[in-house]
C-alpha cells in the first residue's frame, strides 16, 4: 500500500508527481513558475490533468547562486501554504534536503519530503517522522547537493542503490516514518553518468522487488539528452519512453514536467499489463 495525505493507492495504481519549481533559475523552465500566481497556475494545471502530487521545489538541482535555507524557505514555505488552502486534497511534496526547511514546509501543511539528495542532512527523515509525512529515500552516490557527477565508478550500481536507498528507508522507518509512506528513487542522473542512468533503469525491477514503492525522476534528464542528442526543450519523447519502460518494470510514482502526456503512457502501460480497461471499446464490437 502506498498512502500519502490524504489519499490511499492501490498497488497498480501509477501515480503523477507534477514539478512546480519556485526557482528563477531552472533548468527546464527557466524561472517560468518562480512568481506566484504561474506557479497556482501550473498547479491547478497539473492537477487538472490528473497529477495527484504537486513537488515544490526552492532550489535547482544543478550548480549555481547559493541559495541559503532561509531564502529556500522564503520561496516555498508560503506557497505550500497557499496551494493546501486552494486544493486541501492535493498532496504537496517538497524537494529540499535541509532538516529546517522541512520543519518549516510540515509546518505550512506539506504531506511530503522529497530528498534528492540521499540523506546528506540526516535530520531530514528525523522531520518526516515528527511530523508523520512521507519520506523519498534517493540514492545520489555520496555526491553533495548541487554538484555534478565527475568520473564516478560503480562496481555495480544497482546494488550500491539497493543498499543506500533500503538503508534509508529501513532508518526512516525506524525512526518512526510510516511504512506505507517511504519511497525508494534511483537517482537518475545524480552521482551517475548517463550510463549508470540507463542501467538503472533496465534494471528497476530489482529495486521493485525490495518491496518499497519506487519513484522515479526522468522528465528531461540529461542521460535522455546525451543518450538522444538531444536539448532541454527536446526530450520529452525520451523521456516518456524511459517512462514507458519503468512502468513496465514495476514503479509507482512518476515526477513530471509533462503531467498529461504521461498519463496516457501510463495508462497504456497499465491496460497491456491488464490493470486497467479500455476507455471506450467499440471496435468490432458491432
Amino acid at each position: 500500500m502506498l498512502r500519502l495525505g490524504k489519499r490511499e493507492f492501490g498497488t497498480h495504481e501509477p501515480v503523477i508527481m507534477a514539478i512546480v519549481n519556485r526557482t528563477p533559475d531552472s533548468f527546464y523552465d527557466r524561472g517560468a513558475t518562480f512568481r506566484d500566481e504561474p506557479a497556482l497556475a501550473r498547479v491547478e494545471r497539473a492537477v487538472a490533468e490528473g497529477a495527484a502530487i504537486i513537488d515544490i521545489g526552492g532550489v535547482k538541482a544543478g550548480p549555481g547562486e547559493e541559495v541559503t535555507a532561509e531564502e529556500e524557505a522564503r520561496r516555498t514555505v508560503g506557497f505550500v501554504a497557499e496551494v493546501r488552502r486552494r486544493f486541501p486534497d492535493v498532496i504537496i511534496s517538497v524537494d529540499t534536503w535541509r532538516a529546517e526547511v522541512g520543519r518549516a514546509v510540515c509546518e505550512a501543511g506539506a504531506d511530503l519530503l522529497n530528498d534528492a539528495w540521499g540523506g546528506v542532512d540526516p535530520g531530514l527523515a528525523e522531520v518526516a517522522a515528527r511530523y508523520r509525512v512521507g519520506l523519498v529515500c534517493t540514492h545520489a552516490g555520496g555526491a553533495q547537493p548541487r554538484t555534478r557527477p565527475h568520473r564516478i565508478e560503480y562496481d555495480d550500481v544497482m546494488a550500491d542503490i539497493l543498499d543506500v536507498t533500503v538503508g534509508l528507508a529501513e532508518r526512516a522507518l525506524a525512526l518512526g516514518v510510516p511504512r506505507e509512506s517511504i519511497m525508494i528513487d534511483p537517482g537518475h542522473d545524480f552521482g551517475k553518468n548517463t550510463r549508470h542512468s540507463l542501467e538503472a533503469t533496465r534494471r528497476l525491477d530489482e529495486m521493485v522487488a525490495t518491496g518499497w514503492p519506487v519513484l522515479v525522476s526522468l522528465s528531461n534528464k540529461d542521460f535522455v539528452g546525451e543518450t538522444l542528442d538531444r536539448p532541454v526543450k527536446e526530450r520529452v519523447v525520451g523521456t516518456l519512453a524511459a517512462t514507458a519502460v519503468s512502468a513496465w518494470l514495476g514503479a509507482r510514482v512518476y515526477r513530471v514536467h509533462e503531467v498529461a502526456e504521461t498519463r496516457q503512457v501510463l495508462e497504456m502501460v497499465s491496460a497491456i499489463a491488464g490493470h486497467r480497461s479500455p476507455a471506450v471499446a467499440r471496435r468490432g464490437l458491432a
